[in-house]
């Protein structure tokens, strides 16, 4: 079977169901900036080693977008008939995650500059385009629901990414470029300094 098809030359392309829609759908657009999402994964994958810790978070993380790209690609009306199993808990998982390396290196109190080693800027590079997914997600979700475990769970991803990043330039010994602390930290300042 051929990788070409010809069925998309026209602007259109076949969701879960039967249904052509537009390819600047937003069901399209959403789905789109997870499917980056999933590709600049296999890039930070790609720059570690086969036995590092992450990759097997990374797989399940890939492996599970896959799933949340089918039911984003299924009308709600018709989501029950989606053959692949939603798990409820992905954004538990993420929490976990971030839990466990904020354990060994303390909560960021600063806005910190995206950058760093080669692995820590590509996960912040994943951080945003997993905030432009939910920006998207919620705009599919005004004309049709998207189901809430979806939501959570690109939600709490860019706060993975956002950790896994300053976790790698933590062991890394790479510094934080920091630009300002948050505003409530400063507030605190302030106050501290008045007494």
């Amino acid at each position: 079977m051929n990788i070409y098809t010809r069925g998309g030359d026209k602007g259109k392309t076949g969701i879960h169901g039967g249904q052509r829609v537009d390819k600047d759908d937003i069901r399209i657009e959403a789905n789109g900036c997870i499917d980056e999402l999933n590709s600049m994964i296999g890039v930070i994958r790609a720059f570690l080693p086969a036995e590092h810790e992450w990759q097997q978070i990374l797989f399940r993380i890939q492996s599970e977008l896959m799933v949340v790209m089918s039911h984003v690609a299924t009308p709600s009306a018709i989501r029950e008939k989606n053959p692949n199993p939603l798990p409820d808990n992905l954004d538990k998982f993420c929490e976990e995650c971030i839990d466990n390396m904020t354990d060994n290196m303390g909560q960021s109190l600063s806005f910190i500059l995206p950058g760093g080693n080669l692995v820590s800027s590509h996960l912040q590079l994943a951080r945003t385009i997993a905030r432009r997914s939910e920006r998207r997600l919620w705009t599919l979700n005004k004309q049709d629901e998207v189901p809430e475990s979806i939501l959570k769970f690109i939600n709490r991803l860019s706060d993975l990414f956002f950790t896994m990043a300053r976790f790698e330039m933590f062991r890394d010994g790479t510094g934080e470029e920091r630009w300002k602390d948050f505003l409530y930290k400063r507030k605190k300042k302030d106050t501290t300094a008045d007494e």
